[in-house]
């Protein structure tokens, strides 16, 4: 568990790293980001927000596939 906030540049870094398709900051600490050019866009008001969607993001790719039924 974090003891310190999340700094804006923390979650810029982190974006940067997932390569995502779209990324746009807006005003002060936002983030719009898109994974794929066909998803739907997430609008991060927070350096939190963002940190949490990189974390669902390798949560994700993580993931083993399920098994394929015979």
């Amino acid at each position: 568990m974090r003891t310190t906030q999340v700094t804006p540049a923390e979650a810029d870094a982190w974006i940067a790293t997932l390569h995502l398709q779209h990324t746009e900051h807006g005003p002060d600490t936002s983030w719009t980001v898109r994974r794929t050019p066909a998803s739907r866009p997430w609008t991060l008001h927070h350096p939190a927000f963002a940190l949490e969607y990189a974390a669902e993001m390798l949560r994700e790719l993580r993931r083993p596939p399920p098994e394929s039924r015979r």
